[in-house]
């Protein structure tokens, strides 16, 4: 009997020995794997390190940039586009006014009613449509038609408070939020679509004529007054409330930047000089690139794959299109290379753009102390579930290194037109109230986002002059300012109301 029992002591002794060592082995693997995954993390970080010495490098490119752009056409990435927006609104303006925005997945139709010096707007109403997927992809006669089938629909509900001049043509506003080659106020020809738009018969066509032909298609007699971009219309919209808006903003689905250029000083500008002396300059800023931005190889991969590559690249690192798509091909590496979320990478992480910035932002600003809101998205969005607080904490960490960098970057590109307007410093102790007007969802909803590149400003701009220069937010500046530069480029100005 003694040799049974020694025998099974050694069988059981043995067995033990082999599950410690498959416990110790599992351990170990885990470990190497969260080494592998924290290796992954920690090479993401500093390759999207912004010191404040980089950030001024990029500050110094966009302004020599802008220089560029404006001394000839195609002289810079930045097209720095003649608006032909010479006088922005006043205060002054009256009347009933259309505005028709269309800038990304859903666009929106507006109505002001104006009052004049003492009443701004008197009254505004606005619905908002999404546009269905197929038409961002098929012709340009479908999204024209689509579009003004809604505004028609719009105008037959204009009731109380709205009150269209006896005999006079309704007047609108478009802001086409897309590159254009601008003809004059009122026409321009697309250049090319961002933002996942790709319709190939628009490009080079005059985009009012377009809309205009769908109007008259279905009877709809209304007149587009002023055709500019979101960000000329929250320069607009700024500058009606507020004198001292000098530049305006747009971080949203993508993002840019326009602001009020002394027409002098405007090498390529060949005809008359404005009245003014001022000319609103539509920097398409997303297009700008130099060597100094801070890039991964995950943003490589995302612009090789993208429907442009090679264009946008400042707006594929800080726009609300992209940020959510960089973390997702972060994790997605860390699942494939440190088994991140298990023996197998979860299938729905491997989808393009199937984790937004909106889901992004919410993980980030998850307070709870169990991190539920990151745990929730991962099940609801990846199907990932039965993550640790471990693994919860790292993806919070790796959305506020890719938010962090796109807002410094942000801050670094408005300090360079802060610079070109010679704005960055105290002339002869005189301090000059700048301000920016700024709008889009990703500057007002994702909060750790703004707030970081309203700091990161400040620490560029130093604290003297910091106290001079004012970041507001210009609320749907787009779609108003687009009504207003409508108004003060009615066919009717001079005219008295009737």
């Amino acid at each position: 009997m003694g040799k049974v029992a020694v025998g099974a002591a050694v069988v059981c002794a043995a067995a033990v020995c082999a599950a410690a060592a498959l416990v110790v082995r599992h351990r170990m693997q885990s470990s190497g794997r969260w080494a592998r995954a924290m290796a992954i993390l920690r090479e993401v970080e500093e390759k999207c390190g912004t010191p404040i010495s980089k950030l001024r490098q990029v500050a110094d490119a966009m302004t020599v940039e802008m220089h560029a752009g404006l001394a000839s056409e195609g002289g810079s990435k930045l097209k720095m586009l003649i608006s032909y927006v010479d006088n922005l609104p006043t205060g002054d303006e009256k009347g009933l006014f259309y505005a028709l925005d269309l800038g990304g997945t859903n666009f929106r139709v507006l109505r002001v009613q104006l009052g004049g010096k003492d009443k701004s707007v008197v009254n505004q109403e606005f619905d908002e449509v999404s546009i269905p997927p197929h038409l961002m992809t098929g012709t340009s006669e479908e999204l024209f038609d689509f579009i003004a089938t809604a505004l028609a629909k719009f105008v037959a509900t204009e009731g109380e408070g709205f009150h269209p001049a006896p005999g006079r043509q309704r007047e609108l506003g478009f802001t086409f939020s897309f590159p254009v080659r601008q003809l004059s106020i009122s026409s321009g020809t697309l250049i090319k679509w961002t933002k996942g738009f790709n319709i190939e018969d628009a490009v080079g066509q005059d985009v009012v004529g377009e809309l205009t032909k769908s109007m008259e298609k279905i009877g709809l007699d209304m007149r587009v007054a002023a055709l500019v971009n979101d960000t000329i219309g929250t320069l607009a919209g700024g500058r009606y409330h507020n004198q001292d808006v000098a530049a305006a903003v747009i971080l949203g689905t993508g993002t840019n930047a326009a602001y009020v250029e002394r027409a002098h000083a405007i090498p390529k500008w060949h005809g008359l000089l404005p009245k003014s002396g001022e000319m609103v300059i539509n920097m398409e800023w997303g297009n700008f690139r130099s060597s100094h931005l801070p890039l991964t190889e995950y943003d490589q991969a995302l612009d090789v794959e993208s429907l442009n590559p090679g264009e946008q690249i400042f707006e594929k690192i800080i726009s609300g299109m992209y940020l959510g798509e960089i973390v997702r091909r972060v994790l997605s590496r860390m699942a494939e290379e440190a088994d991140f979320f298990g023996d197998t990478v979860p299938p729905k992480l491997q989808i393009p753009f199937i984790l937004r910035t909106p889901d992004m932002s919410a993980m980030h600003h998850d307070t709870s102390p169990d991190l539920r809101v990151v745990g929730g998205k991962l099940k609801d969005i990846l199907e990932i579930s039965n993550t640790s607080l471990k693994m919860r904490k790292v993806i919070v960490e790796l959305c506020d290194i890719v938010a962090t960098r796109g807002a410094r970057l942000s801050a670094a590109g408005i300090f360079g037109i802060l610079k070109k307007l010679g704005r960055d410093t105290v002339r002869d102790g005189e301090k000059q109230k700048s301000v920016i007007a700024l709008d889009g969802g990703l500057y007002e909803h994702y909060t750790k986002f703004s707030a970081c590149m309203e700091s990161t400003l400040k620490e560029l701009l130093g604290g003297e002059i910091a106290e001079s220069i004012v970041i507001e937010h210009s609320n749907d500046g787009s779609g108003i300012g687009a009504a207003l530069l409508a108004a003060s480029h009615s066919q009717y100005v001079g005219v008295e109301e009737s």
